[in-house]
């Protein structure tokens, strides 16, 4: 199993976990490696674990889902977010995708979908539960209020762009683009400067408006 999935479930229902567990337990390929009911225990079992992919509710009591996300962004920016919630609120939706989640499922959503977005999520690819994805598409198709930016990208941070925006990490941008990673680190931070945005999630996004990139790109083989 060294090449499984590695999850970690974060859910305040007790039940919940045990049938994620349950579930993702039975599937060749993955493995649950622990389990946390809140955001300051997820960031324990993260650290720790250092997880592919967190399989994450929103609203837990001591720290929801979205500071979660902020702080799963700080710390281990390569780990794979993907949100598992009863919220299609429109603010819900776009502050987690926005913040850092690659994707955004319901819970009423099929257990096939559910193991089809963690494998895509994993491969660093959008995963949308398909009311989520009309929102997203509907909310990108308005102007946007960022102001232009006052230097051009250059050919390479177009290049790093792209590949953030199919969800790839530093390491693998630099595998891809046979660079260092303190050079990714350079290209992203002036991609952010010049975008006039605050993390890599609002860069994607970026490039899905812009059509640099779009919702079925994903990471190469």
């Amino acid at each position: 199993m060294s090449d499984a999935i590695r999850v970690l479930i974060v859910d305040d229902h007790a039940v919940v976990r045990e049938g994620l567990r349950a579930l993702i337990g039975y599937e060749p390929g993955m493995v649950v490696v622990g389990e946390a009911a809140d955001g300051v225990a997820a960031m324990f079992k993260a650290r720790e674990l250092e997880p592919d992919v967190v399989l994450l509710d929103l609203v837990m009591p001591q720290q929801d889902g979205l500071e979660t996300i902020h702080q799963l962004q700080d710390e281990l920016p390569d780990v794979r977010i993907l949100v598992l919630t009863s919220y299609a609120e429109d603010d819900k939706v776009f502050a987690a995708i926005k913040s850092g989640a690659l994707g955004y499922l319901l819970k009423d959503s099929a257990p096939d979908d559910l193991l089809k977005a963690i494998r895509e999520v994993y491969r660093g690819q959008s995963s949308l539960h398909p009311t989520i994805a009309r929102k997203l598409v509907r909310e990108m198709s308005q102007p946007s209020n960022l102001p232009p930016a006052e230097d051009p990208l250059t050919p390479r941070e177009m290049d790093v762009l792209k590949l953030v925006a199919k969800g790839l990490g530093n390491q693998e941008i630099s595998e891809e683009l046979v660079i260092s990673v303190q050079t990714v680190r350079t290209h992203v931070s002036n991609i952010l400067g010049k975008l006039h945005v605050a993390n890599r999630t609002q860069a994607a996004l970026f490039a899905l408006r812009e059509g640099i990139a779009d919702l079925d790109d994903g990471a190469p083989d």
